[in-house]
């Protein structure tokens, strides 16, 4: 996740330096893995290492990615909105860790909101919804209740060793698959969430 966070900050480095670019007006979206860089780039303290001076992302949308690492200093973010959208049959990267940090940082008084789409899996924005992949061996760690020790040390709490995908709370097993209804209310709470940040959208 760490690596891909720096190549965020790259890519907003770059978007900021084009002329017909609005650097006020730049924002991050992903989704699953991807989703990892989309929401932690929120943290003041990876902000102080990777952004240039200057350059910040003016919104954070995170679709169905995995919120069970608790990283230090995770609940000091930017005052850049954070929206997540997430499906409440995901079996890749679970809903509930994300509701619980979701929750802290709504506690600590961050513009932060969840948007859980009943019975939508992994990927349920497909364009295609008839597709559905179920991959029995398909490895997830997002079970596993991770914890950062100071400083980029992932640690697993239940056995209090270093995580590894040996682990036994590493599952198999995940699905992948499209929804017609949850990717229709997902465009219009992504417009609005924008509309929000930026005004009118057509």
């Amino acid at each position: 996740m760490l690596t891909t966070m720096y190549d965020a900050y790259r890519a907003l480095e770059l978007l900021a330096k084009h002329p017909r670019i609005d650097r006020q007006r730049i924002g991050i979206l992903g989704g699953s893995r991807g989703g990892g860089p989309a929401l932690y780039s929120s943290m003041t303290r990876f902000q102080r290492m990777y952004a240039e001076p200057g350059t910040r992302f003016a919104v954070h949308l995170v679709f169905y990615t995995s919120c069970n690492t608790t990283y230090v200093g995770d609940t000091d973010v930017g005052d850049a909105p954070i929206r997540l959208f997430h499906g409440t049959a995901d079996d890749a990267g679970p809903l509930e860790p994300c509701r619980a940090y979701v929750e802290r940082l709504q506690n600590a008084g961050k513009d932060v909101q969840l948007y859980e789409y009943a019975g939508a899996h992994h990927g349920f924005d497909n364009v295609d919804p008839s597709i559905r992949i179920r991959l029995e061996q398909g490895e997830t760690p997002a079970f596993c209740v991770l914890r950062e020790e100071p400083v980029g040390r992932l640690v697993n709490v239940d056995t209090g060793q270093p995580f590894t995908y040996r682990d036994s709370c590493v599952r198999r097993g995940v699905t992948l698959a499209g929804d017609a209804a949850a990717r229709a209310a997902v465009v219009e709470d992504v417009k609005r969430s924008l509309a929000q940040v930026f005004g009118s959208m057509p």
